[in-house]
This record gives structure tokens, sequence and C-alpha cells, in this order.
């Protein structure tokens, strides 16, 4: 039962959402719901999912919201070193936006000392991180919770940045395609990533290096809507290259 490329999308849109129903993903790929039952089944058989009527969910799926622990926790050195290196740009007095993701909990981790910012977030584990720190005004959006992420996301989620100007943002992403294009499994995400660029004066995308090359489900845009790229030393000599040549500045 090897899983094809549509079998590995919709995984990954399950992991990135905890859910989907047939007919969604059956509009989503363009395929019958008879097709999309069937992919469905080879996942649960090996044992990544757990079907439902109508749909399936993330296995284990309650352990995320109980544990407070996201479902990515890979290359979590280069994580924690792209964060500090991140945390050199946040200065006091600032306001920012952190994205969801495992990159950006690091940054938070980074920022309890802090005696005077603002961030807004849609991260409910990153308010949770920072939510003590009464020196930290905390803002999070709204929206429909997805427990793998612990993130908001959809329409509210979008509709929250309305009204913020943010000196920074610090963005995540799931891919950088070959063709430098920020990717992402779900298509929710998208309306929130735009409307966090949109509130933000300068956007820094935060991703270690195994994210370059890989081209998840639904794309944001070209990477030229960031300002700065932070990621680790394992980037290749043609990627930096290629990042350049957008006019993006790289920090490593």
């Amino acid at each position: 039962m090897a899983l094809n490329q549509r079998r590995i999308k919709i995984l990954d849109l399950i992991r990135e959402d905890g859910h989907a129903k047939v007919q969604e993903l059956s509009r989503i790929f363009n395929v019958t719901d008879v097709t999309i039952r069937q992919d469905l089944e080879t996942l649960e058989k090996l044992g990544y999912i757990q079907r439902e009527h109508g749909g399936a969910f993330l296995k284990d799926i309650g352990s995320f919201a109980k544990t407070g622990k996201i479902f990515n926790q890979t290359h979590l050195e280069e994580k924690r070193e792209i964060a500090r290196k991140a945390v050199s740009f946040i200065y006091e007095g600032e306001c920012i936006i952190l994205d969801s993701g495992s990159t950006t909990t690091e940054i938070a981790k980074l920022l309890t000392q802090y005696k005077e910012l603002t961030v807004i977030t849609n991260a409910l584990n990153i308010a949770l991180i920072l939510g003590e720190n009464p020196g930290i005004t905390l803002i999070v959006t709204g929206g429909e919770f997805k427990a793998p992420t612990l993130s908001l996301t959809g329409n509210m989620a979008a509709d929250s940045f309305t009204g913020f100007h943010a000196d920074k943002l610090f963005l995540a992403t799931a891919g950088i395609s070959p063709n430098m294009l920020l990717t992402y499994p779900s298509i929710s995400d998208l309306m929130v990533k735009s409307a966090m660029i949109k509130s933000a004066e300068k956007v820094f995308l935060v991703a270690d290096s195994s994210k370059i090359g890989i081209s998840a489900f639904a794309s944001l845009g070209s990477i030229t809507m960031v300002d700065f790229f932070i990621t680790d030393n394992n980037i290749s000599e043609e990627s930096i290259a290629k990042i350049k040549e957008k006019n993006i500045n790289i920090l490593i």
C-alpha cells in the first residue's frame, strides 16, 4: 500500500488541520468520493489516521491539546539557532506578530524576559508561553482551532489583523518550492498568512533549511513577499544563490 502523491498530500493536510471531510478532499483533489474513501482506508490501515462517518481525523489528536506540544518537532536544534538569531531583531517597545509553528514557538521561549513588547499571535501554545509575563501585551486572534498546530485559522483569524500595524512579522512555512514559492498543507491558513503580511512593516521568514525544495499542497505566493529569510547553515550554496536572486536578505 504505497503512498502516492495524493495520499501524501491528504496526510499532510490532516496532520495540519487535524481532520478532513471526504467531500472537501474530493473537491480539492478533483477525484471521486470513492477514490478519497480508498485513500483514507489506506492511511487508516497504515496507522496514520482514524476514519469517521464522512471523513477522518488524525490518530491521537487529543494528545496535542492535552500536552501543549505541536506536531512537527523535527530539526529542533536548527530551529533554536534560528530563534536566537530572530530575537536579535526584536527590540523593547515594538509590536510583533508571531505566526504559529515550531520555529516561532522557539522564538516565543526567548521573549519571556522582555519588559515592554506587544505580541500578536494565532498560536495558543505561544500565548501560554508569553501569557505570564506582565511586560508583554498579548493579543490572540479568534478563529477555528487546529489541534496539531495548536493554532487558530480561517476567516475569523484573518479578520483579527484588521486595523493592526506591527513592526515585524515572524512568518513560518511548511515548504519553499523549487521555484521559490511559500507553500502550506492547508488552504485555510493562506488567508491568515496574507493578513499577517499586510499588517507588518517588515517580514522575517523563519524556516530551517530542510524546508527548501518542499512543495506542500497550497501556495501563498513568491518568497519575494518577505524581507528577510533566517535559516540554518545547512543551506546549500545553490539555494543561497536562488534566494539572493529574489533580492531577499538571507541570514544564516
